[in-house]
């Protein structure tokens, strides 16, 4: 196991750094303090040959000329929150409306455009990456002094382990989530033949993506993935593809099995299990080939899939959705665990 860094250039004046991971099986993790991006993500395909399995940039240019929150710790709300507002006790606050009439992923600058604070720690089965972020009060339109941190742990059984903990100092609301693209065998092209399991019976009923509040069984829909198939199957069914949350089985306290993809070409799988109550599917719907990545790489309409382990979408307006709130006092805590493997 080792880890080192390396420049990434400068953002607001101050330097930023590239964190290079490494464990003894040959998977390697690139990250950097620039919004907590996950920028590679390489490991052995079935034929030993390394795969990088996520969307990004090579440089950090890629990242500030704008970008589908590729790879990005995304705060401090995940996901949308209807007409950009919300209230708590009593108090209604306004939020930047940067989805149309919604607020998505924490405004016009989120986590995923600050500079976080890094530290790293080297064992002898683990690495770990610590980032940490002090949210003033007002940011983006929300209350509260908020401490941040987040820990990216690789380990020799090709875990990745992220996890977020939080605390604040007014009552203020809190999702966090990554945003991280996976192809696992081949970015140029899409990952409609990929084999995708998750581990949910219902989903959100949605209007324009904003969650109606309704809970909807998968069975006999295109949204059943209960057992794997592939994300292309029914995907012509949904309209322009997955966009939607999963209502998850677990409870709340170590992180349980969620979902599974694995792909025939490559032969790697990613596993993913965490203690959040939902699972936000997207099929980067609205990537369309003008944008280029890595090694020039144009990336295609269904060209990854996310699964953004999170709290619901628009919890702040539906009071029998697991609470997004965090109190002073209280501790915020979610954690996800990423595996991947590789199979003839």
């Amino acid at each position: 196991m080792k880890i080192r860094k390396e420049d990434f250039g400068t953002y607001e004046g101050k330097k930023v750094w590239l964190f290079i991971l490494e464990n003894d099986r040959g998977m390697i993790l690139k990250a950097t303090n620039y919004g907590g991006i996950i920028t590679s993500l390489i490991v052995p395909d079935k034929n030993g040959q390394p795969r990088d399995v996520v969307l990004g940039f090579d440089h950090l240019d890629g990242y500030l000329k704008g970008h589908p929150y590729f790879g990005a710790i995304v705060g401090r709300f995940a996901n949308r929150i209807k007409n950009a507002e919300f209230t708590l006790n009593g108090k209604t606050y306004q939020l930047a409306k940067n989805d149309g009439e919604n607020h998505l992923h924490g405004g016009i600058k989120g986590f995923d455009k600050v500079l976080w604070e890094a530290a790293t720690e080297e064992e002898e089965e683990k690495v770990s990456l610590a980032l940490h972020y002090l949210s003033p009060d007002g940011e983006e339109g929300y209350p509260g002094n908020l401490s941040v941190d987040v820990t990216y742990t690789l380990d020799n059984n090709n875990n990745l382990e992220i996890e977020y903990k939080a605390e604040t100092d007014q009552p203020t609301i809190l999702n966090l989530t990554h945003h991280d693209y996976f192809n696992l065998s081949d970015p140029s092209q899409d990952i409609l033949d990929h084999v995708a399991q998750i581990n949910a019976d219902e989903y959100l009923e949605e209007e324009n993506l904003i969650p109606t509040g309704k809970k909807l069984p998968v069975e006999g829909t295109p949204f059943d993935f209960r057992k794997a198939r592939t994300f292309g199957l029914e995907i012509a069914k949904t309209g322009i593809g997955y966009d939607n949350c999963y209502v998850l089985k677990n409870r709340g306290g170590d992180p349980e099995f969620c979902a599974v993809v694995h792909s025939p070409a490559s032969g790697i799988s990613l596993e993913v299990r965490t203690n959040a109550p939902g699972l936000q599917l997207y099929t980067a719907n609205y990537l369309d080939g003008s944008l280029k990545g890595k090694n020039g790489i144009a990336y295609p309409q269904y060209g990854a899939f996310c699964l953004e382990t999170q709290s619901f979408p628009d919890a702040p307006h539906h009071p029998d959705f697991p609470s997004t709130i965090l109190n002073p006092g209280e501790k915020y805590f979610h954690k996800t665990i990423f595996s991947l493997y590789s199979k003839s």
